[in-house]
């Protein structure tokens, strides 16, 4: 009934009986078999307890990498933290900056300006950097440098040396620092957060001046901000940063709450995801990544307020830019229908939201989509895709027609001169079509289990609760109910967006709420000969001092 039909496929065929069997279900649909893994989702170990050899990062590497660190500090050499500009890369920044301040050491943040410096090392900015600063002779990288290569050696040449710490793929060539921190098991930010743990110890400084637990938040942003599954050493990372933000005192991070209007006891994956990364995120999109850094690392309220406001209107701006994009795509209506691959470029299209925007192609029409913005004969492109077609192995195909790229299955990035896009989007649709079966094209909601409202109740509500932080890896529990009666609908929030429902189901009474679903209003009655099956989220709903059930619905049709 909705305007995106999505085919509803049901983990779970048996009927369950009980509470404990509900929460077996749900944890067998999430590969948790074992006590022990039990006892590790619902329990997640302090990340303070956690091991470096078990995060697959080198022991010797992150010897030698503090060796080079109290080297600089003796000699007072000057280091550089050489960060990213998306939200993973500036919380990493921040923690390693902090930490290197905190023990004294000269250290200044540098954050590309993505239009003229771009992703990753970029040596013109190095060899600037050196310039101004003769005594500079270290720089740490955060969420990037594996793919630098050979830049590494060039840096080393201008006399500087180079600690990488890094999470991404690597590239074809090896980089060679003079330590490589680095694993693919956890975000940039939480490869920091760990270095910065490893450094403080190996000081053997006291941690109560170092805080480096109280940052365990930043690790936590920039972990949901690059979604990264919320297993394992992530799952511990968030569960426990999330504790930090919820009581942060930085200035900073209670201006962005303020601006977002965002109740910081309230903080989940949810308000990291669409709330407080996208603001974070929107500086290096259109702007300079510096100033989220200056945001999250101020002890000035007057400043943080300041930045706040700065920064929530830069995402406004990149909302209505997205926006702008959508729309120019959408008037290519008839065009777009007859590509597998969704592939637009117009020199109207702001580079630092092409990605955004490939993303809301994907979600509008379900195919996958390439956003290309074009500037002096040269176009820089990004990628998204849908579960089931690898766009960087398919855009791969055709290295002899773009310049450089890289990226993962479900999102690449690449530029390509403009005389060659026809033929690129010509081959990549032929291999497509081949590829992007109806199957594929279907969209699907994956569901735990059926539920009677009957065995709905505040206990199983807590225990839902307990299966958080849910994200990428660790779905929030989701499930079907069937032959529900409407006993009121009505329509709520801006435009009337939303729906606010109450449901019955076998004398059971409860409230629901659909958030996009007021489009379907009209298609809706009351009474039993009008029953529907719903496909929802459970959830406690507090207002004014007062809580109940609430079902957060994620589709309906109806029963019949």
């Amino acid at each position: 009934m909705t305007n995106q039909t999505k085919r509803w496929e049901v983990l779970n065929k048996n009927r369950v009986k009980g509470e404990k069997e509900i929460i077996g279900v749900l944890l067998k649909n999430r590969g948790i078999k074992t006590e022990k893994q039990k006892k590790e989702f619902f329990e997640p170990v302090d990340p303070m307890e956690i091991k470096i050899d078990e995060l697959g990062i080198s022991k010797l590497e992150i010897s030698k990498a503090v060796k080079r660190i109290k080297q600089a500090k003796a000699k007072d050499e000057h280091v550089i933290v050489y960060g990213d500009y998306d939200a993973d890369g500036i919380t990493g920044t921040a923690t390693m900056w902090e930490t290197l301040h905190a023990l004294g050491i000269f250290v200044l943040p540098h954050i590309p300006e993505r239009f003229s410096e771009g992703y990753g090392l970029n040596l013109e900015s190095v060899a600037r950097l050196k310039k101004e600063d003769p005594k500079l002779k270290l720089i740490i990288t955060v969420d990037h440098g594996i793919t630098a290569g050979k830049k590494v050696d060039e840096v080393k040449n201008m006399g500087i040396d180079m600690i990488i710490s890094d999470h991404h793929q690597q590239g074809k060539i090896k980089p060679k620092p003079l330590a490589l921190i680095y694993t693919t098991q956890i975000g940039g930010s939480a490869v920091a957060w760990f270095f910065a743990r490893e450094i403080v110890k190996r000081f053997k400084i006291d941690d109560s001046r170092f805080k480096i637990g109280e940052r365990l938040q930043l690790a936590a942003i920039g972990t949901v901000a690059d979604q990264l599954p919320l297993t394992g050493p992530s799952r511990s990372i968030v569960k426990h940063g999330l504790e930090e933000l919820r009581n942060t005192r930085r200035p900073g991070l209670l201006s962005l709450f303020e601006e977002g209007r965002i109740e910081r006891e309230n903080v989940g994956t949810y308000e990291i995801g669409f709330l407080i990364a996208p603001r974070i995120n929107s500086m290096g999109r259109l702007k300079h990544g510096l100033e989220s850094l200056r945001l999250l690392c101020t002890k000035d309220k007057v400043k943080a307020k300041e930045i706040a406001g700065n920064i929530g209107r830069t995402n406004s701006d990149r909302q209505k830019i997205v926006d702008e994009v959508v729309l120019h795509a959408k008037k290519s209506f008839a065009e777009i229908e007859k590509q597998s691959v969704i592939i637009l470029a117009d020199e109207s299209y702001h580079e630092g939201v092409i990605g955004l925007a490939a993303a809301k192609l994907v979600e509008e029409f379900y195919r996958p989509a390439i956003v290309l913005s074009i500037k002096e004969g040269v176009a820089k492109a990004s990628a998204r895709s849908i579960s089931g077609f690898n766009i960087i192995e398919s855009i791969r195909k055709f290295e002899d027609l773009y310049i450089e790229g890289g990226g993962h299955p479900m999102a690449a990035g690449f530029s390509i001169k403009t005389e060659n896009i026809p033929e690129f989007s010509h081959r990549l649709n032929k291999l497509a079509k081949g590829m992007l079966t109806e199957e594929l094209l279907q969209r699907r909601l994956k569901i735990d289990l059926e539920l009677d409202f009957g065995k709905i109740n505040p206990e199983l509500v807590e225990w839902v609760k307990k299966f958080e932080p849910s994200g990428l890896g660790n779905p929030s529990p989701i499930f079907v109910s069937k032959n529900v009666e409407i006993i009121s609908v009505k329509t709520v929030g801006r435009d009337s967006k939303h729906l606010k429902l109450k449901l019955k189901q076998n004398e059971h009474i409860f409230d629901s709420i659909f958030f996009g679903g007021g489009e379907i209003y009209s298609k809706l009655k009351t009474g039993a000969d009008s029953n529907i099956n719903i496909v929802y989220h459970l959830e406690e709903n507090v207002w004014n001092g007062r809580s109940a059930i609430q079902l957060k619905i994620r589709d309906l049709r109806h029963a019949n």
